[in-house]
Parts: structure tokens; sequence; C-alpha cells
């Protein structure tokens, strides 16, 4: 579904990315791991088309998506749950779940209607996986939890219908006990068969839920493989686990 070749990104005259490849296949739950400055979210954002990469080619649906503005690679239901949530505080949060369903908005005639009728569905479904944010719904955004937001985020990107879910640093500033019921929603859409990009700080627990992971360096793919076997590698397990 995702096939990214080649890839580089510079900030000026600093390298953050150096011919990255990765390929994301359909229905599978693909994971990043890297250390603080290893590129990681340059990567999610430059396929995102937030930053616009030096060299290299990304696919999306067969799609070249290379020198696409965000909000066209968006059109195409590549959603994004961004690092730190990115929610609007001072909106309710049925209103930022219904700025999620933007792209599915059509301003005229019969095609409005059925998209109407699309966002009511997207939010039953929505709120199903996220019963707190049904309860919730009337409340400033920014005055949800850090858990909550995080669910919140996470809505506002299925109320797209997306294709791919491209999630960067879900887990970070979460408790123990809310970044485990984060990992168990990401698992659960995975196994409902939504393809999922996920860069986490939380090496163990990424790779658990991996099909297949690539370890990031210095903007550079150093190593590759199933979840598992990442696990067990000594590399891996020395740099990131500490063992």
């Amino acid at each position: 579904m995702l096939k990214v070749q080649n890839l580089s990104l510079h900030y000026g005259d600093v390298q953050a990315l150096n011919n990255v490849t990765l390929h994301v296949p359909r229905g599978k739950l693909i994971t990043i791991v890297g250390s603080n400055g290893a590129g990681k979210t340059s990567l999610i954002q430059t396929i995102c088309g937030i930053h616009p990469s030096s060299s290299g080619t990304i696919t999306f649906n067969g799609q070249d998506i290379t020198r696409l503005k965000n909000y066209e690679i968006c059109a195409l239901r590549l959603g994004h749950v961004a690092e730190g949530r990115q929610i609007f505080p001072s909106m309710t949060v049925l209103e930022n779940l219904e700025v999620g369903a933007f792209i599915n908005h059509k301003f005229f005639g019969r095609e409005r209607d059925i998209a109407l009728q699309k966002i009511e569905v997207n939010l039953e479904y929505v709120f199903s996986l996220f019963p707190k944010l049904a309860e919730r719904k009337s409340q400033l955004a920014g005055k949800l939890s850090g858990g909550e937001q995080q669910m919140l985020a996470i809505g506002r990107c299925l109320m797209a219908i997306p294709k791919l879910i491209l999630f960067d640093e879900p887990s970070l500033g979460l408790s123990p006990l809310m970044a485990k019921e984060m990992f168990k929603i990401i698992s659960d859409l995975h196994q409902q068969g939504t393809t999922i990009l996920l860069v986490e700080q939380n090496v163990v627990a990424s790779l658990e839920l991996a099909d297949y992971a690539y370890v990031l360096e210095n903007g550079s793919v150093v190593l590759s493989g199933s979840g598992k076997e990442l696990l067990c590698d000594d590399r891996v397990r020395q740099a990131y686990l500490g063992i």
C-alpha cells in the first residue's frame, strides 16, 4: 500500500533522512523504532507531505505522492495521528471529530446528503470505540485528559475513513496504564484490517505488535525484520532495551 524508496530529506545543510526504503503491505502493522533524533518524525512528516523530500519517491496505493501537498495526500485517505495530538483545544469533542470528516464533505445536492449520512455513521463507529468521547462530546477538547485527547486525535483521523494510518509516538506523555490502553486500541484497529505504520518510543510494545519493523539510526535504516526477530536481536536489545 505504501512504498518509500531511497527517500532523503534535508533541513538546510543538515541531512535528516538518508536513502530510506521501506514497504507497508496492505493490512499489516509496520513499526519504525529508533532513538530520539533518529529521523522517525521527519520520515512520517515527509510521507504526509509536510516536508518536501530532497530525493527519492513515495508511492501510496500505486500513485506517486512524492510532490503532493499535505491536503492532497489527506484527500487520498492517508491518515496521520501526529505527535503531540494537535487537537483543536477551543473546539468541542464533537466539532473536532466533524473537522476530521471534512475531506469527505460534498457541499451540493444529493452527494452532500450522502456525505452527511456517512458522517453520522462514522461518528457512531468512533463513539463505539471510545465511549468516553461520546460522554464528553460537548466538552471543550482542551479540558480532556492526555489519554482522552489521544483518543480524540485517533477518532478524528478515523472520521476520514483512512486506508492507512500513520501513528507518530501515540504513547508519548501518557501514563503507563493509558499507554497500555492506547496500544490495545492500535492492536484492535489492526485486527479489524486497518493498515498501520507506527512510530513509537516504546520499543518492546511496538515490536510486539509489529508484523514487520525497521530500525532507524541517524536518518538511515540500519536493521529490519519481523517484530519477534528484532526483539531477539542482540543489537536491538543492547541499544534500546539495555540488555
